[in-house]
């Protein structure tokens, strides 16, 4: 039984639907605007796209990062105009990250150039080590050593021309990051009452549950990704300073890097590394604690499971299952956005079927039907 409150609420919807044009009542010429608008509108926004395809990642990580970097914002800002307060935040992000690019710089390029001075032993020990594997024969593979060992030596002479041959993009899409971030933050207030003012009334509830949807699944997503990473690359960097492993820091931040992607992630770090303990060190019993710990602790446990799982505690929109689910296939399908794009995609799937099985919403006119008695969405739960 619904009150009088609901009655006149739905009433009201009812004879504003009522009033809507219908496509019938359409005029030859109005209809002809309409259709000329709408391509128009279609082509403009594919050209747009096509434009920006090669930084749109740039701008939604800036749009994320200025999520999480406002309050530090609204702190400087306090007592700093808006402009210099973006500056110092934007400062305060990329200092530590060009810090962390300069050292490994550095590091792989004295591997590299202690690989080259030293091909001969290395090969050498590698070759042994194969030999020792019952399942190879004594196969002898010294050749294809040989040219791996060379590859990876000549990696640190090709890494200024690889970095001279990607300036172009890299110049581009750091500026669309930093000018992104820079004015995500000091126009927040600006941007949110424009995005608003262009939605109609009519959609207001729609547009609410995505907007709330889409905030809850980034902030889970993003925050669940940079605490696990944390976190295992913490036990890299553990295990490797335990074992006496060169370029210790380096590989903890590369681990950090390339742990974003699930399932394919830290194994290529921890798996290279205990090959390397065999080889070079004879050190089997560290190997296989490497690659125990690894596999099961940050692969398995931290990457399948805490990640989702705290992902999905802090959104409160998906549940842990559909959080994994975004997070996996978000990823093998767009790349290191579809850490954020998955979730997303699902966060706002379940915005639209939550509102248009809601009670007394987008219903057919003329149904008959009590809204009330409609099913509940099956797994919409947060929790």
């Amino acid at each position: 039984m619904r009150d009088g409150s609901a009655e006149t609420a739905d009433d009201r919807r009812h004879m504003e639907r009522r009033r809507a044009p219908r496509v019938a009542d359409l005029t030859l010429p109005e209809l002809r605007r309409i259709l000329i608008t709408s391509a128009l509108f279609v082509v403009v926004l594919l050209l747009f796209l096509w434009m920006v395809r090669a930084v749109i990642i740039a701008a939604i990580l800036a749009i994320v990062a200025a999520i999480y970097l406002r309050p530090l914002y609204e702190r400087i800002r306090r007592g700093v105009p808006p402009t210099p307060a973006a500056l110092l935040t934007i400062t305060a992000l990329l200092v530590p990250i060009a810090a962390a690019t300069v050292y490994s710089w550095v590091e792989l390029r004295q591997a590299t150039a202690y690989l080259a001075a030293h091909q001969g032993e290395v090969i050498a020990r590698i070759d042994a080590a194969l030999h020792r594997v019952p399942l190879l024969g004594g196969a002898s593979f010294t050749d294809q050593i040989r040219r791996m060992v060379l590859a990876a030596s000549d990696y640190g002479a090709h890494l200024a021309e690889g970095a001279r041959s990607a300036m172009t993009s890299l110049a581009v899409g750091s500026a669309i990051f930093l000018f992104t971030l820079a004015y995500a933050l000091t126009d927040h207030d600006a941007i949110r009452k424009a995005v608003r003012s262009k939605v109609p009334a009519r959609y207001g509830e729609l547009v609410g549950a995505l907007v709330t949807n889409v905030r809850g699944v980034l902030y889970g997503a993003v925050y669940a990704t940079l605490v696990t990473q944390t976190i295992k690359s913490i036990v890299i960097l553990g295990m490797n300073l335990a074992f006496d492993v060169p370029l210790a820091v380096v590989l903890a931040i590369l681990s950090f890097v390339i742990g974003f992607f699930p399932i394919v992630g830290s194994w290529s770090v921890y798996v290279p590394v205990a090959l390397w303990l065999i080889i070079f060190r004879d050190a089997w019993g560290a190997a296989i604690a490497m690659l125990v710990i690894g596999f099961l602790g940050n692969t398995l446990f931290i990457s399948m499971y805490v990640r989702p799982k705290l992902a999905a505690e802090k959104s409160r929109v998906l549940n842990f299952y559909w959080m994994f689910v975004g997070l996996v296939t978000g990823v093998y399908t767009f790349g290191l956005v579809g850490i954020l794009l998955g979730p997303v995609l699902i966060g706002l799937l379940k915005a639209v079927i939550d509102t248009i099985t809601a009670s007394g919403n987008w219903r057919m006119l003329g149904a008959g039907e009590d809204d009330d008695a409609a099913p509940p969405l099956a797994g919409a739960s947060a929790t």
